[in-house]
């Protein structure tokens, strides 16, 4: 792993007798993308917010590009760009205004921040509204404008949670965008979503909390491969041809799904090759196929196999 930009060893935090994290330890290296899903109330945004300086943990430890998040706060702020679950933007200045103050609050010359200002303008595609009052904005507009300003200084590390959130698929994409040149300028992300295509665009891992706790670790591709599941489905040219493919199915060793559409037959198999078995079976006994396809478990397939597991975590309190 490349330096890690992100250390978190054992946070936990408790609000009253709540525990809304509970012992989460990950690190990301520089570079990276990492995804955190789960639930509603997974403790998703309080990891964000402790990341992010905005509160302490009640234990364990974390640092954000070699910082400690608690003892060395304002380095730590120096070097990240946030953007939370609601857009946070000074309604009475217009939308390049609310860019170039956040531009000169970091240090940058009038020159400089209007000409970043500019920039992100036109990124979000926000250019035709620069000079109007970001009072005026849809909420959309809003949301892409404070998006623009966690971008304005070219943070080492970004915390996106739940970014894209009442973003229309063009906006979403000009993001997905910004956050790939983001990451090959060297920048650090952390992103929460509830868009488990988002993470499959952008993470190059996802952690999946569940009760403030970390239930799954691994690339898209590792959760997906621990699902383990893909399938392969045919058509058959005779609907009433059903009966002779299961049984020519598990004469091979294989197990078709029931729920199938009429002439269908649907095969859950560990391995591409298995294809090929089906294929072979359904041909060996006359079974004339006029369709047939591979499908792997997507992100969601994962995610929900994870979530129905959580009925065996105690419930924290």
């Amino acid at each position: 792993m490349n330096s890690a930009m992100i250390d978190v060893m054992d946070i936990c935090r408790s609000f009253g007798s709540t525990r809304a994290l509970d012992g989460v330890s990950f690190r990301i290296g520089e570079g990276e993308v990492l995804c955190l899903l789960g639930h509603n109330g997974a403790g998703k945004s309080t990891l964000v917010s402790i990341l992010a300086t905005a509160l302490p943990p009640s234990r364990g430890t974390a640092r954000v590009a070699g910082y400690d998040v608690v003892r060395e706060a304002r380095e730590v702020r120096r070097r990240i760009g946030l953007t939370g679950q609601f857009a946070a933007v000074d309604e009475n200045l217009s939308g390049r205004d609310n860019l170039i103050l956040v531009a000169r609050l970091l240090g940058a010359s009038r020159t400089e921040a209007r000409t970043r200002a500019d920039e992100l303008l036109e990124t979000f595609t926000l250019t035709g509204a620069a000079d109007r009052a970001a009072a005026t904005y849809s909420g959309g507009m809003r949301r892409r404008l404070d998006l623009a300003s966690s971008f304005v200084g070219r943070p080492q590390v970004l915390f996106l949670d739940e970014p894209t959130t009442g973003l229309d698929p063009v906006s979403r994409s000009a993001l997905w965008d910004s956050v790939r040149s983001a990451v090959t300028g060297g920048a650090t992300v952390l992103l929460t979503t509830q868009y488990l295509e988002e993470a499959e665009q952008l993470a190059d891992r996802v952690i999946v909390l569940g009760r403030g706790r970390t239930i799954a670790d691994g690339s898209v591709a590792q959760l997906k491969e621990q699902l383990g599941v893909s399938s392969v489905r045919a058509t058959l040219a005779e609907p009433a041809a059903v009966p002779t493919a299961w049984a020519a199915l598990r004469h091979a060793g294989l197990e078709p799904q029931p729920g199938e559409p009429a002439g269908t037959v649907c095969v859950p198999v560990r391995e591409s090759a298995a294809l090929a078995a089906v294929v072979r079976a359904l041909d060996d006994a006359g079974v004339v196929i006029t369709g047939i396809s591979l499908s792997e478990p997507t992100l969601d397939d994962v995610y929900v196999a994870l979530a129905e597991g959580l009925t065996d975590l105690p419930v924290l309190s």
